[in-house]
């Protein structure tokens, strides 16, 4: 099923983000992480793509056997970063034939040990670019990548509009955030966006703290706001992991309420391949039913 009708069909959507095992244990574990999940009834779980498409095959193999065994709805990363047009071509030809119907266009981040993003020869230099060869030639529903708090190469909010709208206007179905920690960040980009004409689902991107290495790590090279009493209550808890995972899983919980409870479309967790903080937020908020609530 296309995510454009998901999101027409059900609300909220609940979705997650896997990234592609280095070896066939780790596809095992994989595998039984979203079976874990799968009793939660996920709208769609998307896959990434590696920096270089050095996972490409792999994430199209994961994609299909996750269509064929799983039968939940899957969805592609497909990123710029090391690819030429005609391997681009060559991806989705083997998406269609695997009988994928959905594709997240993304540009990527520039290769490890480059701070900045060069296009290959004949490569595509902006996500919204791949947006429009995916729709130019596809029959594919294609998603695309927003940021609340501004993408890294953005230099202000108009410029994060534009870019978002030029993704919209070349055939993005939806957008997905990437994370963020404060809900009035999303609640802000969203009503600058309608006021720039995006009319399209814009689903939060949430992902749950588990360790406090997360934040002094990728999280910290993200233009990502972290509440100053959230930090000073990871780190008091520095020393006992169980305890930042709980706070992890409360704090996501609260935004995902909040969210809910305001309207949002649904939710994406950005799950880093682990189930229990996922399903335990999920598992509340199914019982909670925040969208529900009147006002």
């Amino acid at each position: 099923m296309r995510v454009a009708d998901l999101l027409q069909a059900r609300r909220p959507n609940f979705s997650f983000e896997f990234f592609p095992p280095r070896d066939d244990e780790g596809v095992a574990a994989l595998f039984e992480t979203i079976s874990a999940l799968r009793e939660l009834d996920p709208g769609f779980v998307s896959v990434t793509y590696g920096a270089g498409g050095s996972t490409r095959a792999l994430t199209v193999d994961l994609v299909e056997r996750i269509r064929r065994e799983l039968e939940i709805t899957p969805v592609a990363h497909l990123t710029c970063v090391g690819s030429t047009r005609a391997e681009l071509h060559a991806v989705l030809r083997r998406i269609v034939d695997a009988g994928i119907e959905n594709v997240l266009a993304l540009r990527g981040d520039p290769p490890r040990g480059k701070t900045a993003f060069t296009p290959e020869p004949d490569g595509l230099a902006h996500g919204s670019e791949l947006v429009a060869l995916v729709t130019g030639g596809y029959d594919l529903c294609v998603g695309a990548a927003c940021y609340p708090e501004n993408h890294l190469e953005s230099a202000s909010r108009a410029d994060e509009l534009r870019w978002t709208r030029e993704k919209v206007g070349r055939g993005a179905s939806y957008l997905i955030t990437q994370l963020f920690f404060d809900n009035h960040a999303y609640f802000d980009f969203v009503a600058a966006a309608r006021a720039a004409g995006v009319t399209v689902p814009i689903i939060p991107g949430i992902m749950p703290i588990t360790s406090v290495s997360q934040l002094h790590g990728f999280i910290a090279r993200l233009r990502v706001e972290i509440p100053k009493k959230l930090l000073a209550a990871f780190e008091s808890r520095r020393d006992n992991p169980q305890a930042v995972l709980e706070l992890g899983v409360a704090w996501s919980t609260l935004q995902c309420a909040e969210l809910l409870g305001a309207g949002a479309p649904g939710i994406h967790f950005y799950t880093m391949n682990r189930s229990p903080a996922t399903r335990a937020i999920l598992s509340a908020l199914l019982a909670a039913r925040p969208w529900e609530r009147p006002g």
